[in-house]
C-alpha cells in the first residue's frame, strides 16, 4: 500500500485534491488507519485516479465523475453520461462563440471610433452611400425613445445585427414629443420578427458631417451641414440620418464628449 504522499507522487494528484476526492466519495482510500486517520492507497486506487484525471481533463464536474465512478462497469450508463457531457460542451462552445462575436463587435466599433477621433477637424463632405438591409421600428415619440427601440431590435436580431445603429428622421423640423422616427440596425440577412420591419434602405448621394460631442449639441453640426447645402444649392430630402458611431457603450456609458455621430442628409440628383 502507498501513503498519501507516495500516492500523490504516483498519480500526479495533490494531497489537497486527494482529500477533496475522499470527501466527495470519488476516490476512497483502501485503508484508513483508525488510530491516526492516515490514508493508504492500493493499485486499484491508482487506476481510479487515472480515470479521474482523464475525466477532469475533459472538464467533467466532480458530481458527474462521482456518477461515472459509481456506475462501475455499466457501459450503457457511462456512455449516457459521456453523451450528456458532450452535449453540454457543444452548448458551451456555442455560448462562447456568441460571446466572441459580441467582443469582436465591441472591439471593431471602438477601433473605428478611435480612428474618427483622430481627425481633429471634421468637415462637411459629399459622398455616396450604399443600399443596406435593415431591421427597423418606426414610431412617433421623443428622441430619447430610440434607446428602447434599438434594444428591442438587437434582442430580436441577435448576431444578425451587422452594423452601427442609426435613426431616420422624417420631420423637416424639431419636434418635442411626436417626432417621426425610424430606429434602424443593419442586418446580414432577413429574419421574421414581430414588430420589426426588415427592408432595404436605398442608398444615394448625401452630405455628411462627423459630429463629436453630446447629442444635445448636434444642432451646431446641423447648422453647418444645412449651410453647406444652401451654399452649394443642393436639394435635400428626408429622412435624414444619424449614425451612432460611438455613443453609450454596450458595457459602459462612456464620456458624452467623446460620442461620435455621423449626420447624413440625402440630396437629390439635379
Amino acid at each position: 500500500m502507498f501513503s498519501i504522499g507516495e500516492f500523490s507522487r504516483i498519480t500526479g494528484l495533490s494531497i489537497k485534491a486527494l482529500r477533496l476526492y475522499h470527501q466527495k466519495e470519488i476516490l476512497i482510500p483502501h485503508v484508513i488507519d483508525a488510530s491516526t486517520g492516515y490514508r493508504y492507497y492500493n493499485h486499484n486506487n491508482v487506476e481510479t485516479a487515472r480515470v479521474i484525471k482523464e475525466l477532469r481533463n475533459m472538464e467533467f464536474s466532480l458530481s458527474d465523475i462521482h456518477t461515472i465512478i459509481q456506475t462501475d462497469s455499466n457501459d450503457n450508463e457511462i456512455v449516457a453520461e459521456l453523451i450528456k457531457h458532450k452535449q453540454n460542451l457543444i452548448k458551451k462552445i456555442d455560448d462562447h462563440s456568441n460571446i466572441v462575436k459580441k467582443l469582436d463587435l465591441i472591439i471593431k466599433n471602438e477601433k473605428e471610433a478611435q480612428m474618427a477621433l483622430q481627425k481633429e477637424n471634421h468637415e462637411v463632405e459629399e459622398k455616396v452611400v450604399d443600399s443596406i438591409l435593415i431591421a427597423s421600428i418606426r414610431y412617433k415619440g421623443k428622441y430619447c425613445d430610440c434607446g428602447q427601440a434599438f434594444g428591442k431590435i438587437y434582442r430580436k436580431m441577435g448576431r444578425l445585427a451587422s452594423g452601427k445603429p442609426f435613426n431616420l428622421y422624417y420631420d423637416a423640423e424639431y419636434k418635442e414629443d411626436d417626432a417621426d422616427i425610424e430606429s434602424c440596425v443593419p442586418v446580414s440577412k432577413a429574419k421574421e420578427s414581430g414588430g420589426i420591419v426588415i427592408r432595404t434602405l436605398e442608398g444615394g448621394k448625401c452630405i455628411s458631417l462627423i459630429h463629436q460631442g453630446p447629442y444635445d449639441e448636434l444642432g451646431r453640426s446641423y447648422e453647418k451641414i444645412i449651410a453647406y447645402a444652401k451654399e452649394k444649392g443642393c436639394k435635400i430630402s428626408i429622412p435624414s440620418r444619424e449614425i451612432y458611431i460611438k455613443g453609450p457603450g454596450m458595457i459602459l456609458k462612456g464620456n458624452p464628449k467623446k460620442y461620435i455621430t455621423e449626420i447624413q442628409i440625402m440630396i437629390e440628383d439635379e
